[in-house]
């Protein structure tokens, strides 16, 4: 076993999350080193965000050419648009991002980490040897999270991708079946029809069910027109293998026979494996945090431990999770040098927006963008709230934009504090919508200001104007 060595923060997990809680922990003075059994950069840069949007791109951008008069546009080449995918993460290489490391001044320690008491971490390396760290601040376990693979009878068998492999595979199946109604179900299922598969959805719910009821249903009309079947309500009972391929049998007694089986159907913590039980916590769970991002334990929070990003379950999405870096880092640096921690609501060492405005968007055609609270979240929540709908296909720059142009607009307003607590927008290109809802939310913008944010002609952001008409002019100037 190596000799240990001390820093002042230990990050376990290089991805995009335990970068920026290292780079903002040496922003502010301190030492730190960061832990990666896999590669710096993490899931986002190799398996998820980046390659996902990689291979949904050509397709999108080839439906909205047809869209716009005068254009003659064929789809994607397969083997362009796999090289594009490869060009984007790197070609599997994380040389460019263990640079982006070095130059910032933390060190890198490759292997398996694990908590082995307090303020300790052993990491085990690939041939085997340990090197223990030690932390005089700061552990941040950053570890992400992985897909979950149900205990379906026959699953393991058929050798089903994740995430993971829908991201980063070689060929095109000729048939693929999706299981799951989220995001990733929903993209992929994009993804690889654009390409070439014969794709088959199966959810139990309908699609993007923790979004407003509509963009999921305007999401399923628009894959049943590109050829991809949709299922919803139903569950998968059993799948069986074969020398013809997979059979894939449905709760309501059909067969799909399918070449590839995608499990889309949730995520699990990477905690199973990272020595919480060292520290009296549950392997394998989810980790409750304070809003600074302090796990919590029996005894309230442990005062040297944080878990930023997917593994406490606030919201796994890669820009919250280098937002609770940011929040994290600096809340370590503060409480390291005794500097004021500023806790509360919205103070800088808070997560504050992690319950309040999450931005999503889901790259599908047409796109789904959305921040802070829906209807039905805002009913859970016992909020009265007002609702105010626009079809964008009738704002002047969507007509613009593209020749048949389809879309949806809400907003979710309290009425008494007279600000926007939610937004959805569902058409071609509405992600860049989605900033300016996000700062009305967060920054509690009176509705009588938001009259004041002219939108520029012909844009879709005039859609902004359109919905404040739909809650009255005297309502929203009161």
């Amino acid at each position: 076993m190596a000799g240990a060595a001390e820093y002042d923060v230990v990050v376990v997990g290089a991805g995009s999350t335990g970068e920026n809680v290292a780079g903002q922990a040496v922003a502010g003075g301190l030492s730190a080193v960061v832990v990666e059994a896999e590669r710096v950069g993490g899931d986002c840069s190799y398996w998820a965000c980046m390659p996902s949007k990689a291979l949904l791109r050509s397709g999108s951008a080839a439906r909205a050419a047809r869209r716009a008069p005068g254009l003659e546009v064929h789809g994607p080449a397969v083997t362009d648009v796999l090289a594009h995918r490869d060009q984007i993460v790197s070609h599997y290489d994380d040389t460019s991002q263990v640079q982006w490391l070095d130059s910032a001044g933390i060190d890198l320690v490759r292997g398996h980490g694990r908590l082995t008491g307090e303020r300790e971490v052993t990491v085990t390396t690939a041939d085997g040897e340990e090197q223990v760290l030690r932390a005089r601040h700061a552990v941040a376990l950053c570890t992400g999270s992985a897909a979950l693979v149900p205990p379906l009878p026959g699953l393991a068998e058929s050798e089903p991708w994740t995430s993971r492999d829908a991201t980063s595979a070689r060929e095109v199946p000729g048939r693929l079946l999706v299981v799951g109604g989220g995001v990733v179900a929903c993209e992929m299922a994009q993804a690889w029809n654009d390409l070439g598969a014969e794709v088959t959805v199966v959810a139990r719910s309908e699609l993007l069910s923790s979004m407003e009821d509509v963009a999921g249903r305007l999401v399923r009309e628009a894959l049943t027109e590109y050829g991809v079947d949709v299922r919803t309500g139903v569950d998968v009972s059993e799948v069986r293998s074969g020398p013809d391929g997979i059979q894939v049998h449905l709760g309501d007694g059909s067969v799909v026979a399918t070449d590839r089986v995608l499990v889309a159907t949730g995520r699990r913590p990477r905690t199973d494996d990272l020595g919480l039980e060292t520290v009296g916590l549950e392997p394998g769970s989810w980790l409750d945090t304070d809003d600074t991002l302090r796990v919590l334990g029996a005894d309230g929070p442990l005062p040297w431990l944080y878990a930023v990003g997917d593994l406490n379950h606030r919201a796994l999405l890669t820009h919250q999770g280098k937002y609770q870096a940011r929040a994290a880092g600096d809340v370590i640096v503060a409480r390291a040098t005794g500097a004021t921690v500023q806790e509360q609501r919205w103070g800088a060492h808070a997560a504050t927006a992690d319950s309040v405005a999450v931005p999503q968007v889901v790259f599908t055609d047409p796109e789904v963008a959305s921040v802070g609270l829906t209807s039905a979240a805002a009913a859970r929540e016992g909020i009265e709230v007002r609702l105010v709908d626009y079809d964008l296909a009738s704002v002047a720059g969507s007509v613009v934009h593209a020749q048949g142009y389809q879309g949806w607009a809400r907003l979710v307003v309290d009425p008494q504090r007279q600000v926007l607590l939610g937004a959805t927008f569902v058409g071609q290109d509405v992600a860049e919508l989605l900033q300016s809802a996000t700062i009305a939310v967060v920054g509690e913008v009176p509705l009588h200001r938001l009259w004041h944010a002219v939108p520029a002609y012909p844009t879709i952001s005039e859609v902004w104007l359109r919905l404040l008409d739909g809650l009255g002019r005297d309502t929203a100037l009161a």
